[in-house]
C-alpha cells in the first residue's frame, strides 16, 4: 500500500517548494561539529575554528545581538551572508552592543544582559542560561546515532550532496515538559512539538492544514526563551516530530544564523523580537471598526452604495466598506483601474460614501493577468519575474480557476515605483487602504531582476509587496495599513493581516482562532480573519458565532465567497448588531491595547501564557484567548454550541450573569444562542464608551469606565493624544477615582458581579457623581 493513496488529493500551487537534494546510497551523512579552535575574542563574542566530522574547516562566531540576545553564525566562508539580504535585511542586530565575555576553566562565556551563552570548545557544545540565576534556557544537542551507526539527526553543522554544501543545521534539546509555540499563522494546535513545518508561504486553500499564508521562523518556549533564524530560504523546523529529544533546524542557506533572545516571560521575548526585527505598526483608529465586504461576487457601484445605506438603515455599527476582486474588470485582475461598466463614476461614489462615515478598503495583488494591457506594458519593460530564458514568467496563480498572470518584480527599483504609479491615483481618489492579497506564488525556478532566484526571493517577496503598498497610503493618507494575506519575518510592520480563505465550519473556526494566536505569539499584534468563513455559505447559528467571534477579535471584517451582509440572516441578525455594538462599546479598551501593543510586541488576542507564564496549563490551552489583560473569550465552536473552558487563575466574572469563577479551572459552558462565553479579571477597570455607527475622529469624546467588581485598583486608557492614568481606591462604600491625562472620563459604573457589594457614592477627579 503506498504511503499516499493515489486517490487522495494533493493541493497543485505552482509555487511548491523545492525538496533539499537526497544523498546517494552510501553518501556521509550530515556533518557534527566536534570541536573548535578559538580564533578571536571580540567586543561582542567570539570567533572559532569549527572541525566537522569530515575534517572541514568552518567559521563559527557566537556574539551578543543586544541586551538578552545572543547571536550564533556557522559557515564556510566568514563573510557569508543570507541570501534573502540581498533585497532586505531581516534582523538588525545591536552590531556595537558591549558583551561579557569570560574565559575560564575551558569555558567561554559571552554575556549579553539577561541571557548568557555558554560555549565549550572540546567537545563542542552551546548552553543558554539566564544570567544572574543560571537557570538553563536550552542546549545544543549531539547528532543522535541509531543501533546501524548512522545518524538520525542533524546537529550543529552541515550537510553536503555530491561535494556541495546544501544546507546547515542546528539541534536543540527538547525535554518532554517544554511546549513550543508560534512558527507564525500555523492552524495546527498551538504546541508545536511533533510538528515539522516547512518555512514557505502558501496559497494555503484554507485553514485547516499544514500549509501557512504567513510563515515566521520564530518560536519560544515554556522555558522563557526564544529563537530566531535569520533566513529567506524553505527552512524547516523538526520540533521533536521524528525524534521526540530534539529540535532540528535546517537552513538551506549560505550559512545558519540564529538568534536566542531571553524572556522570561513571552511579552519580553516579544519586546525583544521586535528590537532585533522592527517594531510593530498599529492600524488606525478607524481600522478598529468593523469592516463589510461585498463578497466575491460580481459587484457593482449601485450595489455598494445601497449596501452603505443599508447599513445605516439597519443601524449596524461599520466604519469600512471593502471591495474585493470585482470593482475592476472580470479576468483582468489585478490591473488597478476601475470597470468603468460596473463603476461608472467612482468619484461620485466615494464622496457619498465618505459622507456617510465610511472608509473604503480596494482587493488587489501583485499578479497581472495575460488579459490585460497592465501585463503587456509590464512585460515589455521587464518589470516581471522571469524565465531562465528571459521571457516573462506567466504561471498559474489561481489554481486554474481565472486566467494565468505574470508577477510583479519588486526586486526591480523601477517595477515597484510603475506598480505604486497604479495605486496612487486611486489613493489620492478617497480610496483608504488596500487589500493585498496573495503574494505567496513565487515559483522557485523564476529569476528577479536583481539575479535572486524564487526559491530564495519567494518568502521576502511579501515583505516588499506589502512595503510597496504601504507606502502609498502613507505618502497619501499618513498611515501605513494594508490588509494582508501573506507575510515573513518582520511582517509585523504591516498592519493588518487576516487569516486566508477558511471554510464555513466550525473547525474552521477553531483552526483560524489558533492561527490568530500562533501568529501573535510570532510578533504580530494585528490580526483579523473572514468572519462567517470564506468558502461557502454559513448557516444561521455559525454566522452568529463567527460574528461573536470577530467583534472580539483585534480587528473584524465580514467577506466570503457568498454575502456576509447581516441582513441576509435575518434569524440571527439582531443578535450580530448586538455582537457589533458591544465591540463598539470596548473600543476605548481595545484602541488602549492597540496602542500598547505597538509599543511592546505583545497580542491584543493572546494566548493564554502570554499572561500566565508559569501555568503549564495556560501553554496547552486552546480555542480561547485574552483580549487584552483583562477580558477573557472563548468563543463557541462546536454545533453542540457547548465547550469546555480553560479558566486561568484569579477571579473571573461572567459577562452576562456577574457569576464569579475561580481559577485555575476547567468548566463547561452551554451558552445562550446570543451569548458567546466572555468573561472579566475581577478588578479590572474598563474604559468604554457609547456605541456609535462608526468611529469619530479624534480621541474618544466621552468615556465610561466601568469596574469589575468596584475594587481598588489602577490601568492606563491610551489614545492618539497620549496616555491617562486611571487610579481607583475603595474605602468602604466609596469609590474615588482620579484620573492623570488627556482622558475624558465622564462617568464610572458597575458591573454586576456576584458578591461584590456596589459602592454608594462615587467621587470622580474630586465631584461626587450623581
Amino acid at each position: 500500500m503506498p504511503f499516499r493513496p493515489p486517490l487522495v488529493a494533493h493541493e497543485y500551487f505552482s509555487a511548491d517548494p523545492p525538496e533539499l537534494p537526497r544523498r546517494r546510497h552510501g553518501e556521509g551523512g550530515p556533518q557534527e561539529i566536534t570541536h573548535a579552535e578559538l580564533m578571536a575574542t571580540d567586543p561582542n563574542g567570539i570567533s572559532v575554528k569549527a572541525h566537522a566530522t569530515s575534517g572541514d574547516l568552518l567559521t563559527a562566531q557566537v556574539t551578543a545581538a543586544g541586551e538578552g540576545i545572543i547571536r550564533v553564525r556557522l559557515s564556510t566562508d566568514p563573510a557569508a551572508r543570507t541570501r534573502s539580504a540581498r533585497v532586505l535585511p531581516l534582523t538588525r542586530p545591536e552590531l556595537g552592543y558591549q558583551a561579557d565575555v569570560q574565559v575560564a576553566d575551558g569555558v567561554i562565556r559571552i554575556v549579553a544582559g539577561s541571557i548568557t551563552a555558554e560555549v565549550t570548545l572540546e567537545p563542542w557544545g552551546l548552553r543558554f542560561v539566564e544570567t544572574g540565576t543560571g537557570r538553563l534556557l536550552t542546549r545544543t544537542a549531539p547528532g543522535v546515532v541509531d543501533i546501524s551507526g548512522r545518524m538520525r539527526t542533524a546537529p550543529f553543522g552541515l550537510s553536503a550532496v555530491d561535494g556541495s554544501v546544501v544546507a546547515y543545521h542546528e539541534t536543540f534539546v527538547l525535554p518532554a515538559d517544554e511546549v513550543l509555540a508560534g512558527t507564525g499563522e500555523r492552524f495546527l494546535p498551538l504546541n508545536l512539538r511533533g510538528q515539522r513545518p516547512v518555512i514557505w508561504n502558501f496559497d494555503a486553500f484554507g485553514s485547516e492544514g499544514d500549509r501557512a499564508y504567513k510563515n515566521v521562523p520564530f518560536y519560544q518556549s515554556s522555558r522563557g526563551y526564544g529563537v530566531v533564524v535569520d533566513s529567506g530560504m524553505p527552512i524547516e523546523f523538526d520540533f521533536g516530530a521524528s525524534t521526540q529529544s530534539v529540535v532540528q533546524i535546517v537552513v538551506p542557506d549560505d550559512l545558519i544564523d540564529y538568534y536566542v533572545l531571553a524572556g522570561p516571560t513571552p511579552t519580553e521575548v516579544l519586546t525583544r523580537y521586535d528590537r532585533l526585527t522592527c517594531r510593530p505598526v498599529t492600524p488606525p483608529k478607524w481600522a478598529f471598526g468593523s469592516w463589510i465586504s461585498s463578497g466575491f461576487f460580481v459587484d457593482t457601484q449601485e450595489h455598494v452604495l445601497q449596501r452603505a445605506r443599508t447599513i445605516r438603515e439597519h443601524g449596524i455599527p461599520c466604519d469600512v466598506l471593502h471591495l474585493d476582486t470585482y470593482w475592476q474588470p472580470d479576468g483582468k485582475w489585478s490591473e488597478l483601474r476601475w470597470d468603468p461598466v460596473t463603476f461608472p463614476d467612482p468619484d461620485a461614489m466615494l464622496a457619498e460614501l465618505t459622507a456617510q462615515g465610511f472608509k473604503v478598503c480596494l482587493w488587489m495583488n501583485s499578479y497581472l493577468s495575460v488579459n490585460s494591457d497592465r501585463f503587456t506594458e509590464a512585460a515589455e519593460k521587464g518589470y516581471l519575474l522571469k524565465r531562465a530564458d528571459g521571457t516573462a514568467y506567466v504561471a498559474d496563480s489561481w489554481h486554474g480557476s481565472f486566467p494565468e498572470c505574470g508577477i510583479v518584480d519588486f526586486t526591480n527599483p523601477d517595477a515597484t515605483s510603475w506598480f505604486q504609479d497604479l495605486l496612487r491615483p486611486l489613493a489620492r481618489q478617497g480610496v483608504q487602504v488596500f487589500k493585498t492579497d496573495f503574494a505567496e506564488g513565487v515559483p522557485a525556478d523564476a529569476i528577479a531582476f536583481n539575479g535572486m532566484t524564487g526559491t530564495e526571493l519567494h518568502n521576502v517577496y511579501s515583505l516588499l509587496f506589502n512595503d510597496a503598498v504601504s507606502a502609498v497610503t502613507r505618502e497619501v493618507h499618513g498611515h501605513s495599513m494594508i490588509w494582508g494575506r501573506s507575510s515573513y519575518l518582520g511582517g509585523q510592520r504591516h498592519a493588518a493581516q487576516w487569516g486566508g480563505d477558511t471554510m464555513c465550519s466550525y473547525p474552521a473556526l477553531a483552526s483560524s482562532m489558533n492561527g490568530g494566536l500562533a501568529h501573535g505569539l510570532s510578533g504580530v499584534p494585528f490580526w483579523s480573519h473572514d468572519t462567517g468563513g470564506f468558502s461557502g455559505t454559513p448557516t444561521d447559528d455559525l454566522f452568529l458565532r463567527w460574528a461573536q467571534f470577530g467583534a472580539l477579535s483585534p480587528l473584524l471584517r465580514f467577506h466570503g465567497t457568498t454575502t456576509r451582509e447581516p441582513w441576509r440572516f435575518p434569524a440571527v441578525e439582531a443578535q450580530v448588531i448586538e455582537a457589533l455594538k458591544l465591540r463598539y462599546r470596548l473600543l476605548p479598551y481595545l484602541y488602549s491595547q492597540a496602542l500598547l501593543s505597538g509599543e511592546t510586541g505583545e497580542p491584543i488576542m493572546r494566548a493564554l501564557m502570554v499572561d500566565s507564564p508559569e501555568d503549564p496549563l495556560a501553554w496547552r490551552a486552546e480555542h480561547e484567548y485574552r483580549l487584552g489583560s483583562d477580558l477573557l473569550v472563548a468563543p463557541v465552536i462546536s454545533e453542540e454550541q457547548e465547550r469546555y473552558v480553560y479558566v486561568p487563575a484569579g477571579q473571573w466574572a461572567d459577562w452576562w450573569t456577574g457569576e464569579v469563577q475561580e481559577g485555575p479551572a476547567t468548566v463547561h459552558v452551554s451558552p445562550a444562542p446570543d451569548q458567546l462565553p466572555l468573561y472579566a479579571r475581577v478588578g479590572a477597570l474598563l474604559p468604554t464608551t457609547a456605541a456609535e455607527q462608526s468611529i469619530p475622529d479624534g480621541p474618544w469624546k466621552s468615556i465610561t469606565l466601568v469596574s469589575v467588581g468596584g475594587l481598588s485598583g489602577t490601568t492606563e486608557i491610551r489614545d492618539d493624544d497620549g496616555v491617562t492614568l486611571v487610579t481607583a481606591v475603595r474605602e468602604d462604600a466609596t469609590f474615588t477615582v482620579t484620573t492623570s491625562g488627556p482622558a475624558r472620563l465622564d462617568r464610572v459604573e458597575f458591573a454586576q458581579v456576584a458578591g461584590c457589594a456596589v459602592p454608594g457614592v462615587v467621587v470622580l477627579n474630586g465631584k461626587v457623581q450623581e
